[in-house]
């Protein structure tokens, strides 16, 4: 499948596989699970603009797979940390419909080809516990586990009541 680099028109499409994919596996949809819903809008709406904020800061470094339509089935986003030699893979997002077929592995090589490429020594990438795909695929790249995080949340406002119907 074809790898290419992200455009602008592709964002929409990557915000949309983003909420397809990232539900089981995002902490800020934990958090909303057991604190109730925070901010002007939901976790998917943070996750989408954590997208397009990963997409402005490093256009470079966002690799798309497509389909032979060019539609994207598939994204991983990368920031490069220079000062510290470490290449950041924050997002991966493969449809569900693709995946199982080697789009997000594909992916991730394109990332770590890129880091080569900019002088990184050091790629990372994080999972959560609740996410058996990554645990397994990144292990398969050569990835090793270096350390778990333990993430905490404190609601600083009373929850809100939904409305009386």
């Amino acid at each position: 499948m074809p790898i290419r680099l992200y455009k602008f028109e592709d964002l929409s499409r990557l915000q949309e596989l983003t909420a397809l994919t990232f539900g089981p596996v995002s902490i800020d949809r934990n958090m909303e699970q057991l604190l109730g819903e925070f901010g002007p809008s939901g976790w998917e709406a943070r996750k989408r603009a954590a997208i397009a904020l990963d997409c402005e800061l490093q256009p470079d470094g966002v690799f798309v797979a497509v389909d032979v339509t060019d539609r994207p089935i598939g994204y991983v986003t990368t920031r490069l940390q220079p000062a510290s030699g470490i290449g950041w893979i924050p997002n991966l997002a493969v449809d569900p419909a693709c995946q199982g077929q080697g789009v997000g592995r594909a992916l991730l090589e394109r990332a770590l080809e890129f880091f080569r490429e900019r002088g990184m020594e050091v790629a990372k990438i994080e999972t959560l516990e609740q996410n058996p795909i990554g645990q397994h695929l990144y292990p398969s790249l050569g990835f090793q586990e270096v350390a778990r995080q333990v993430h905490y949340a404190l609601r600083l406002s009373p929850a809100p009541t939904p409305p009386d119907t």
